[in-house]
């Protein structure tokens, strides 16, 4: 009869998988849940010398490894974000679609690319856009601020920026600013400071990354200040938490959307949702141009959903929805969710693919009235004003494209 040492020998040399899979076990019982979480995303480096401007119980915003946060980095990032070079007429920059005080839209139905040409989508908002797991309205394979840059600068469809197929170019024009050589070699000390595609996109990442908003009205209350808000917007919270509107569900958390990432989080959060905006064909198509979700995983049961957004700073960022259809808040409310969706009334009827928390109410006017209270008392107006944040308007060829000297 065989030892059980020279038995279990055979049962792992029939079974290698078996002998890694004991190991796997072992190795977490030894390391703890933390291990696990630690391999869920790229490691991060300490951002302890960065200093984020940002209240205490605000959640630290996720990182890559390989874009760590500087002080010069954002600097340099804040002039690009606003440079018109970036832009193959040099008419636009970031910022021309990302107005400050816009909440970092634009106040346009869908954004307006060079050459005056129309997109098909509303300009997203901008804020706390650190915390967010994926980027654009509906493609979940986009999952960096890095990599999302590329998008508005190289797209062709629709164009916005215009420089695909002038990344040599764009290189070019910005190493003809004497400014900028010491700015990207004090970014990027690690590498010699080269003027190149990689460090343009990370150091506007980082200075996309210090774009924070809490400091609203309903964030002071939340902290104790009892009087920051109006009644009204305190009953129009308990509209917005209760089940009746059932708005809490996609519209949660530090950032009232379902979409979400911090450091130390072990996997993202996402919501990508269809709200019954059309219905073009009565089986739930949305405009042929722009299915949504769906124009990237080809799955039927995606058509029509669209990430949530943010509701920091609502109130001035209308029009609102993906392609900026409806103009105001109180459109939204009545004309939208309070119907099933706006195809309810404007198309085929509901929407059979919307979201199942999408199921109408009747509010009365007093009651709209303290909805849109509340979601006003969601601005901050520090962030809108904010001048660390602001187009640096240098009196030198950095970011306006202006010559030197008073204009």
């Amino acid at each position: 009869m065989s030892s059980p040492r020279k038995h279990f020998r055979k049962v792992f040399q029939r079974h290698p998988a078996l002998l890694l899979l004991l190991g796997a076990l072992a190795l977490a019982m030894l390391c703890g849940p933390g291990w696990w979480r630690a391999q869920a995303r790229d490691s991060q480096p300490s951002q302890s010398m960065f200093q984020w401007a940002k209240p205490g119980w605000a959640p630290l915003p996720f990182v890559p490894a390989d874009n760590p946060m500087t002080s010069a980095k954002v600097q340099l990032g804040r002039l690009l974000f606003y440079d018109k070079r970036l832009s193959i007429d040099q008419s636009m920059s970031c910022g021309s679609c990302h107005q400050q005080a816009k909440a970092f839209t634009d106040g346009e139905r869908t954004h307006v690319g060079v050459n005056g040409l129309l997109g098909t989508r509303n300009a997203m908002t901008l804020t706390n856009v650190a915390y967010y797991p994926t980027y654009t309205w509906a493609n979940p394979n986009i999952t960096s601020l890095e990599r999302q840059m590329l998008v508005p600068l190289f797209g062709d469809h629709p164009l916005e920026m215009g420089m695909v197929g002038h990344e040599d170019e764009l290189v070019a024009r910005l190493s003809k600013v004497s400014e900028y050589s010491a700015l990207f070699a004090a970014a990027f000390p690690e590498d010699g400071g080269h003027i190149d595609l990689p460090h343009i996109t990370k150091a506007i990442a980082a200075f996309e990354r210090t774009l924070l908003s809490f400091n609203s009205p309903y964030d002071r209350y939340k902290q104790g200040d009892t009087n920051a808000i109006s009644a009204s917007a305190k009953r129009g919270e308990e509209l917005f938490f209760g089940e009746r509107l059932e708005c809490y569900h996609c519209h949660d958390g530090v950032n009232f959307t379902d979409n979400h990432i911090q450091q130390g989080q072990a996997f993202p959060e996402q919501g990508f949702h269809n709200t019954g905006l059309y219905n073009e064909d009565g089986q739930g198509a949305y405009k042929s141009w722009d299915h949504g979700l769906r124009d990237v995983t080809l799955r039927a049961e995606d058509e029509g959903a669209f990430r949530t957004p943010t509701l920091r700073n609502v109130a001035v960022t209308a029009p609102y929805m993906h392609d900026g259809s409806l103009p105001t808040l109180e459109v939204v409310i009545r004309q939208h969710y309070a119907v099933k969706g706006h195809s309810a009334i404007s198309g085929k009827g509901p929407n059979p693919l919307r979201s199942e928390f999408i199921e109408g109410f009747k509010l009365n006017n007093r009651e709209v009235h303290d909805l849109i209270a509340f979601l006003n008392s969601l601005t901050d107006e520090s962030f809108l004003t904010n001048p660390v944040l602001s187009d640096p308007h240098l009196a030198n060829s950095i970011g306006s494209n202006k010559p030197a000297g008073p204009q």
